[in-house]
């Protein structure tokens, strides 16, 4: 008789299934995200197509009001308006949303660009420009035609199939449009941030402009938060520590315009300085009803 799996195991088989990439943005330090799952996306990819039929239903029916008659070119009008309304749809939503649908946003996945950087406008047409013919086109064109026969029916079945495939074959679940646009659907992380680090030292003699604090969000703070907790074990890895700190002092500085010069040994003071001075800064925006999630909070303004 099989043994019944407790809790514990349960939770460690079901965070082994998990799959995990890391991404190096700009400021050096590696982030690891989660791979979104082919169930989250799919029921993200539901709600989008909901909300796009909507609308292409709503269009039909406006028109259907007016004075001439649409009934005989309902199928080949309605697969039209899904093709003028959808691609504009994912590709505007993306784009003003940092790499977020309605459907995204509803089930908590994100697109992010490869190289950690924010998802430029070349890779956001691409990935959804290649939706059209992975899936939808294809889609259409088997329920909108009766007359393709046989044969071509056949061949869009399989086309389909494959490019449903494509993402089960390989470990961070790119289907193709990923794959040529260069980017992953992600579980977006929820940033907490520890309550007691920000008071821990109060020698500060950094001083931050608000223009400076502009630039990062709570996501950006909590790495930058788990790089100051971390603790070394051994010399070498205190060392690798220590190169982190000046490397991560270095781009932040970069980044905000900080022309203060910072010697290698102050470097976690630096920084322990902007963590304190930018957590201050997020709280108080929070406070307006302003959040800013990530440092892409700019690219949807």
């Amino acid at each position: 008789m099989a043994r019944l799996q407790t809790p514990a195991e349960m939770a460690r088989k079901l965070e082994n299934a998990r799959r995990w990439f890391e991404l190096v943005p700009p400021e050096g330090v590696p982030i690891r995200f989660e791979v979104a799952g082919i169930a989250a996306r799919f029921g993200a990819q539901l709600l989008d197509i909901l909300i796009t039929v909507v609308v292409m239903v709503s269009v039909i029916l406006l028109l259907a009001v007016l004075p001439f008659t649409i009934e005989p070119l309902v199928t080949s009008l309605a697969a039209i308006l899904m093709l003028v309304i959808r691609a504009p749809y994912y590709i505007l939503t993306e784009l003003f949303w940092n790499g977020q649908t309605v459907g995204k946003r509803a089930t908590g996945l994100r697109v992010l660009g490869a190289d950690g950087r924010g998802l430029t406008t070349h890779a956001v047409v691409a990935r959804n420009l290649m939706k059209e013919v992975e899936i939808f086109m294809p889609g259409t064109m088997l329920i909108v035609s009766g007359s393709l026969g046989t044969v071509w029916n056949l061949i869009l079945l399989v086309w389909i199939a494959i490019v449903l495939i494509i993402p089960l074959t390989n470990s961070k679940r790119q289907r193709l449009g990923d794959l040529i646009a260069n980017t992953y659907v992600t579980c977006r992380p929820k940033a907490v941030l520890l309550p007691d680090l920000s008071t821990s030292t109060p020698r500060i003699e950094f001083d931050f402009a608000p223009a400076q604090l502009e630039h990062y969000g709570s996501f950006e703070l909590q790495t930058l938060e788990s790089l100051l907790r971390s603790r070394s074990e051994t010399r070498r890895s205190d060392l690798r520590r220590r190169d982190s700190l000046v490397q991560v002092a270095a781009q932040i500085r970069y980044k905000i315009g900080f022309e203060e010069p910072v010697p290698d040994g102050r470097a976690h003071e630096f920084l322990h300085a902007f963590y304190t001075a930018q957590r201050a800064f997020l709280e108080q925006k929070r406070m307006f009803g302003d959040v800013r999630d990530d440092k892409h909070h700019r690219d949807g303004d």
